[in-house]
């Protein structure tokens, strides 16, 4: 499988790429590689680079994009920080992406059992650890979690339901942001030049899920 090209870039449609990443899922759960030259892929992107989609997922160690889609250098612009929320520097790089480099395709792209959200869940008792930047980090979920939690439920990782709900409800606000705060992806998508879709992966299978 060849690197792509800016020719093969222009003919991928936003339904295209979308596809690739579903075959590549697909292949990636059945332990079917495909086969790629990877030091020849390094020689055909010295010169530039030609990704069909953007993925921002988590930093959690299960969950790289270019090994659970089956993809090879040069596909995919992967953005990852711990509990795949989006902020000003990740939406620039979103921008690049598509706007500049050619991109097809946005994926937000969260995962069960997620430490990062499960750190939200559980603010109280991280923020008696003493890390100052990772309480920032987590107190992003807080809205999220307060919008979603009912009055009797108890505010736990250890609540298998919540911790799963907050995860989907979390990709879904990642997308509602990404609409909001950029308008050049907005005015991208409602021209039909690219997707913005959000997606769950489960550390157990490995499979994704499109939501």
């Amino acid at each position: 499988m060849k690197a792509h090209t800016s020719e093969t870039q222009s003919t991928i449609t936003p339904e295209k790429a979308l596809n690739f990443l579903k075959e590549g899922n697909q292949r990636f759960v059945n332990n079917l590689k495909a086969n790629r030259d990877l030091l020849e892929q390094v020689n055909a992107t010295r010169e530039g680079q030609w990704p069909f989609a953007v993925v921002l997922s988590c930093i959690d160690s299960r969950t790289s994009a270019e090994l659970i889609f089956d993809q090879g250098l040069g596909d995919v612009f992967s953005i990852r920080i711990a509990g795949n929320f989006v902020n000003q520097d990740i939406l620039g790089s979103m921008e690049f992406g598509c706007n500049v480099a050619g991109s097809k395709l946005v994926v937000v792209l969260g995962h069960t059992k997620c430490g990062a959200l499960k750190g939200g869940l559980d603010a109280a008792k991280i923020e008696g650890m003493g890390m100052d930047n990772l309480n920032h980090l987590i107190g992003h979920f807080n809205p999220i979690i307060n919008s979603i939690i009912k009055d009797d439920e108890e505010r736990s990782s250890a609540n298998a339901d919540l911790l799963e709900r907050l995860n989907q409800h979390n990709v879904k606000n990642a997308i509602e942001e990404i609409r909001k705060q950029s308008s050049t992806l907005k005015k991208l998508e409602e021209e039909g030049k690219i997707k913005i879709v959000g997606a769950n992966y489960d550390v157990e299978t490995g499979v994704v899920t499109w939501l």
